[in-house]
């Protein structure tokens, strides 16, 4: 049986229609800041309360990542659930304990975890909750589910309350055999990648951080990142802190980047050329979304304390990727040596307080 497909115009035009109409759409989802105080947390059939600050569950659509707020109550466990996409974790506040294909961490505000993909995970609020002073744990999530759901992979099953020693392992992978054709190479490289995706670290302990100055006039530390141990899809999670009165220096790169405000008050500078942008205002608890290709530049507005923000971006597959295919395309840009130091000062001239972890409210 013979088939005969067309449509009512040419393939050019409706490529074209199809990409300027894609572009148009997709502006009308973009955003600066995203204050805490309107994200509103919804009770859900795992047990705790969710909200997002972006995400398609939301109104504020995304691409690549999505940030999700997940509150526990005390003496709350979640359902167990597995999904295709891999998750960083953020606490904010309260101490409880997740566990991660069985094996279980516990945590507290500062501390970050890792959600490898297709692993089993639930999470509790460690503490009593027939004690009143109890507090409710709250902490952020950062997926690459948008990126997933764009090629039809992403995938997520619940458990319920499934004993762990019931549920069945993460997808099986063939461990490969010797061989010079092109199939058993492949089986070897990606059991090679599925083996050390498996034996990725999980956890980082905020008493574990060390921050380090840097030229951008902050002083950083990783959170989760392949330079680190981890064995992430591609999503970086990165701390910094800027002085008092002081700013970070201007640059640019594509790709969505957030940026979580752990502790103090500023603005960022967003615009399309070094200057001619505007700032817009964000303080302890919001998400400053950095839209791609934009310049921009974070300023800590309080003149005696500083201000800690959570830096995400997909950098690892995305970025990398890009890089690759629109070299020689300059992905990411900052002002020359002279100016990036004028911008961001001595960082060495600043009475960086110590490092305690974080409160919430």
């Amino acid at each position: 049986m013979s088939t005969h497909t067309t449509t009512e115009t040419t393939h050019y035009h409706v490529q074209k229609r199809r990409r300027a109409q894609f572009i148009e759409d997709w502006r009308k989802n973009h955003r600066t800041v995203v204050a805490h105080e309107d994200v509103e947390t919804h009770p859900t059939a795992r047990g705790s309360r969710v909200g997002v600050y972006v995400g398609a569950d939301g109104d504020r659509p995304t691409r690549t990542m999505d940030a999700l707020v997940h509150e526990l109550d005390p003496g709350t466990t979640t359902t167990t659930h597995r999904h295709s996409w891999d998750a960083m974790v953020f606490m904010v506040a309260g101490y409880g304990w997740s566990e991660i294909d069985g094996e279980r961490i516990e945590w507290g505000p500062g501390d970050s975890l890792h959600f490898p993909a297709w692993s089993w995970h639930r999470s509790g609020n460690a503490a009593d909750s027939d004690d009143d002073t109890a507090a409710t744990a709250r902490y952020l999530t950062f997926s690459s589910e948008p990126l997933l759901e764009t090629m039809g992979m992403a995938v997520i099953e619940d458990a319920g309350h499934t004993p762990w020693d019931e549920l069945p392992p993460r997808p099986p992978y063939s461990e490969g055999h010797d061989g010079a054709d092109p199939y058993a190479a492949r089986l070897r490289r990606l059991a090679r990648d599925q083996g050390a995706r498996r034996s990725g670290r999980l956890h980082t302990s905020w008493d574990e951080l060390e921050l380090r100055n840097t030229p951008r006039g902050t002083r950083t530390t990783f959170l989760l990142d392949r330079a680190i141990g981890y064995q992430a899809s591609g999503i970086t999670m990165a701390m910094f802190e800027i002085g008092p009165g002081r700013a970070q220096s201007m640059h640019r790169h594509p790709g969505e980047a957030w940026l979580y405000v752990v502790e103090g008050s500023g603005e960022s500078y967003l615009g399309t050329e070094p200057e001619g942008g505007e700032r817009h205002p964000w303080k302890k608890g919001d998400l400053i979304v950095v839209d791609h290709f934009l310049w921009h530049q974070h300023i800590n507005t309080d003149p005696s304390r500083t201000a800690k923000v959570v830096r995400i971006h997909m950098f690892d597959s995305l970025l990398e990727t890009m890089r690759a295919l629109c070299d020689p395309l300059v992905l990411f840009e900052e002002p020359p040596d002279h100016i990036r130091d004028a911008q961001a000062g001595d960082p060495s001239t600043i009475e960086w307080p110590p490092l305690q972890r974080p409160t919430w409210p």
